[in-house]
């Protein structure tokens, strides 16, 4: 566990992608608590790609084209989903006191897929950890784990620290449809633009 591999997982996690996106939007639909259930569910939907790393399969993802596409594009088009159901009046991003919250499994089940559709990480995970392994290390296999957990811990802290200051400016999103009409309009076109980003990707 060095300094440089904390800052480098600071830096990644921190940078907006589709996980930020989807835990601000459950910040100010629903609050903070989806907001922390949101930045669970983003968490555990890295839990896949580590393990395909440590074992393995990464390099097999790597190497298969047609596995590669059929997980990118299934990405793709859930992203362009929620784009949609963000835009819409009554979608995901609907704010107001009288409406009934998603439930924890339906935030999660959601989070997850994010993460889980999206081959860049097992990828990522395959070439970022082996660099903070030492060369000399008896158990590499043992140390990956470990540093994909702490990336892990602190992918949930981020992402929570991120929804939960959504959720504190909610009332006042609330009290401005005009706001909350625009917000609605720029989430949706970050899941778009998140969606072309992977599609473009290669392996």
């Amino acid at each position: 566990m060095t300094f440089e591999f904390l800052l480098t997982s600071l830096i990644v996690v921190a940078s907006p992608g589709t996980g930020v996106v989807y835990t601000l939007a459950a910040g100010l639909s629903q609050g903070a608590r989806a907001s922390i259930v949101a930045a669970l569910g983003c968490t555990l939907g890295i839990l896949p790609h580590l393990l395909a790393a440590v074992t393995g399969l990464a390099a097999i993802l790597h190497a298969s084209a047609t596995a590669f596409s059929v997980i990118k594009y299934l990405g793709v088009a859930y992203l362009l989903y929620m784009a949609w159901n963000t835009l819409r009046e009554n979608g995901a991003l609907r704010v107001d006191d009288q409406r009934q919250s998603k439930s924890v499994t339906n935030i999660v089940g959601e989070a997850v897929l994010i993460n889980l559709l999206n081959p860049k990480l097992s990828i990522f995970f395959f070439a970022f950890l082996p660099q903070f392994i030492a060369a000399e290390t008896v158990k590499p296999t043992s140390q990956m784990t470990v540093l994909g957990l702490v990336f892990m811990a602190i992918t949930f802290v981020v992402f929570a620290l991120y929804g939960c200051f959504a959720a504190s400016v909610r009332q006042q999103v609330v009290s401005r449809p005009a706001v909350l009409a625009w917000l609605r309009r720029s989430f949706a076109a970050a899941f778009v633009a998140l969606g072309a980003k992977l599609a473009l990707t290669q392996r």
